[in-house]
């Protein structure tokens, strides 16, 4: 087997874990729109507090069975540790980093019209936010899985590794449901956005999870 050949075919698979990443969001449907209706009586919006916080536990469970079984194999399968990755970020590299969480601040803060933690504490209450902050955390290590895979499938099959194609990636799996389902223009395009966010600064964050995961995950939260 020659060297492009086997490029390609690790790249089809890498795009495979990104693939299965975000069926292990997916799931989430699943769960939100057949089998818990069918349970409760009622849909996902007419939920009871306890029926939702239920929902985003086990939402959870689901979302860090499904991270952990992708770890473990992208490790067996592909020879690939998402945490291998242990070097130092230069000063423009965090720069760059730091920028695109102040931009997805900013971007956040103008379209829930506040800072979104106190708007949705104040929405929630604290046992809600509590949990949903929880599920926000499970959602980011499978949205983060699907940058981390896609981005590998993009530099094994184009040898360039300065493109965020786990950005890229993931604005047109994670960012286009969001833009289905959330069904506003405003919603969608932003979501496009920060997805594109989360493939630069993996990029900038010298693919180190321990810095990279962090960030992602305040851009997502806040």
């Amino acid at each position: 087997m020659t060297e492009t050949t086997s490029s390609t075919k690790n790249g089809f698979m890498f795009l495979l874990f990104a693939l299965l990443a975000f069926g292990g969001l997916g799931l989430e449907m699943l769960l939100a729109f057949l089998i818990e209706p069918l349970i409760y009586g009622v849909g996902l919006s007419d939920f009871s507090t306890a029926q939702l916080i239920f929902h985003w536990i086990i939402t959870c469970i689901t979302w860090g069975v499904s991270a952990f079984i992708l770890l473990f194999f992208a490790k067996r399968v592909l020879d690939f540790d998402v945490f291998s990755s242990r070097q130092s970020i230069r000063l423009a590299g965090w720069a760059v980093c730091l920028a695109s969480l102040a931009l997805c601040v900013a971007i956040s803060i103008i379209d829930w019209k506040g800072f979104k933690p106190a708007k949705e504490f104040a929405y929630n209450g604290g046992l809600k936010f509590t949990f949903q902050y929880l599920y926000y955390i499970f959602e980011t290590v499978l949205v983060y899985l699907i940058v981390v895979f896609a981005q590998e499938a993009g530099e094994k099959w184009f040898k360039q590794d300065k493109i965020p194609y786990g950005g890229i990636f993931a604005a047109l799996t994670w960012g286009m449901i969001h833009w289905l389902t959330q069904g506003s223009l405003t919603a969608g395009l932003l979501s496009l956005v920060f997805a594109l966010l989360f493939g630069v600064v993996y990029i900038f964050a010298k693919k180190n999870t321990r810095i990279a995961f962090p960030l992602i995950l305040l851009m997502l939260i806040l």
